[in-house]
């Protein structure tokens, strides 16, 4: 194999690139885009697997910070999803080894009632210390969508991947493969070819793909995007702030907010929800992108000599910015097959890629087993279907709590037992009372006691560090104006 031809513009097409081009750096690969065709642009926040990618491809994150008006984010933040708010921390969550016993997530959980004590003090208050700037806060950002591909094309011309300003009209095929992408210049022929035209699936469609809709489990169908002015500051995190018929995503970039409303389109149109919104923020809003969709994944990503990643690929919903860490995880796990690929690789590859897809769905389908009942939307979410796999685990996580074993299918799952954890606690979906006896036959009351102390010692601590802290967005400043070089 000596020619990649990446099909699309988008962030998936640049992060293919890029960590192709560094995997396999004698490799002749180019991107076909077309201006014509905008990016979605929805999505601006991103899991921890995009610092991974950028590790990978020795992306410098002040120079994210620098030039996608990035902020960091350090999780999400759902706001009347339940009884009482909660979040999905991805910082550094509290851990303490005592006694030699490691007290892990569950441990701590199972003895508090606060749903914020494994968060670090820092990320209520949205403060960041400056002493040290040669490792990043946190290891999840939001960013400007559209900055965030301008920067990637700088960096693919910088590594010598060839960037093609052209129009496709036609994918040609033979005997199964694809053989070139016709386009208005001329036909562009390669070895192998990477599908990221979005939800045309312009090429993995062609060779036979089908859709599989989750839509009996997600009821999600449509969304409005619109941006809001710059303020003051910005918080560590992603609001995902619970509506009547869904729920909006508030964004903090450098300069605005992103944001967005996602509805089920069963209860009302797009202009019920800008109105929704203009009521909840009190100010009017202009929508960006109106985007209607079906969750879902294609049965099969990688077919002979193409393989489909970001859009292409699957689309769960917005909610906890897979779309991102899952084109990253199927590249890592993709160059692991490439160079001397055989049938067997690829149906190993389409069975773990289903598993990610699969766990992705699942963990989404949880976050709506709400008690919320306002509305006859969450009313009826109810009595949708769930997922049997979902099903099942909520079937033994009655007699305990998720353990890392539940997640051993495949190492590029995005959601783990620490992800899990933090969501069934959120919603009120573990039975302390009950999975405590048996926790507590397994913590001695000296460790149980030292652990209270531990975590009341590292908030006050903590409270007293964050004195000399600075705001998100004064570090933000900082970094974007001090020389680093």
């Amino acid at each position: 194999m000596k020619k990649i031809i990446i099909v699309g513009g988008g962030t998936a097409g640049y992060v293919s690139a890029l960590m192709l081009k560094q995997s396999f750096p004698d490799m002749d690969i180019s991107i076909i885009k077309s201006d014509k065709i905008g990016i979605v642009g929805v999505g601006e926040g991103s899991t921890e697997h995009f610092h991974l990618f950028m590790k990978h491809c020795g992306i410098d994150w002040r120079d994210i910070i620098r030039e996608t008006d990035a902020t960091f984010k350090g999780g999400i933040m759902f706001k009347d999803w339940s009884a009482n708010d909660y979040a999905h921390n991805v910082g550094d969550l509290k851990q303490w080894n005592i006694e030699g016993i490691n007290i892990g997530y569950e441990t701590i959980i199972l003895n508090s009632n606060n749903k914020f004590d494994l968060c670090q003090p820092t990320f209520n208050q949205g403060k960041l210390s400056l002493w040290s700037t040669e490792e990043p806060p946190y290891f999840q950002y939001h960013f400007n969508t559209f900055k965030l591909n301008d920067y990637l094309h700088k960096k693919a011309i910088e590594r010598g991947i060839e960037v093609i300003e052209d129009e496709i009209l036609d994918v040609e095929i033979y005997e199964g493969n694809v053989r070139s992408v016709v386009a208005k210049r001329r036909a562009y022929a390669g070895d192998f070819f990477i599908d990221c035209t979005g939800f045309s699936r312009m090429l993995i469609g062609k060779l036979g793909a089908k859709w599989e809709s989750y839509g009996k489990y997600l009821k999600m169908k449509e969304a409005i995007a619109f941006p809001t002015e710059d303020t003051d500051d910005y918080p560590l995190y992603t609001l995902a702030q619970a509506m009547k018929y869904g729920w909006m995503w508030r964004i903090p970039t450098y300069g605005r907010w992103g944001n967005g409303y996602i509805f089920d389109s069963d209860y009302i149109n797009a202009d019920e929800a800008k109105k929704e919104v203009e009521e909840y923020l009190g100010h009017e809003i202009e929508i960006g992108k109106h985007i209607k969709f079906d969750p879902g994944k294609i049965d099969k990503t990688w077919i002979n000599n193409c393989v489909a990643i970001g859009l292409s690929a699957n689309f769960i919903e917005p909610l906890e910015a897979t779309s991102i860490g899952t084109s990253i995880q199927q590249l890592f796990l993709l160059r692991n097959y490439l160079s001397n690929y055989t049938e067997y690789d690829i149906i190993d590859y389409n069975n773990k890629v289903n598993l990610i897809a699969e766990n992705i769905r699942d963990f989404i389908c949880l976050h709506y087993i709400s008690e919320r009942n306002d509305t006859e939307f969450w009313k009826d979410l109810k009595n949708i279907d769930i997922p049997p796999t979902l099903s099942e685990n909520l079937i033994r996580w009655e007699k305990r709590l998720p353990i890392i074993e539940d997640f051993q299918q495949t190492q590029y799952f995005l959601f783990n037992r620490d992800n899990w954890l933090q969501i069934l606690n959120g919603l009120d979906l573990i039975d302390k009372n009950e999975l405590s006896k048996r926790y507590d036959m397994m913590t001695p009351d000296g460790v149980k006691f030292e652990l209270n102390n531990n975590i009341q010692n590292y908030i006050r601590n903590e409270e007293e560090n964050i004195k000399r802290h600075f705001k998100h967005k004064q570090y933000l400043t900082y970094m974007r104006e001090v020389n680093y070089d």
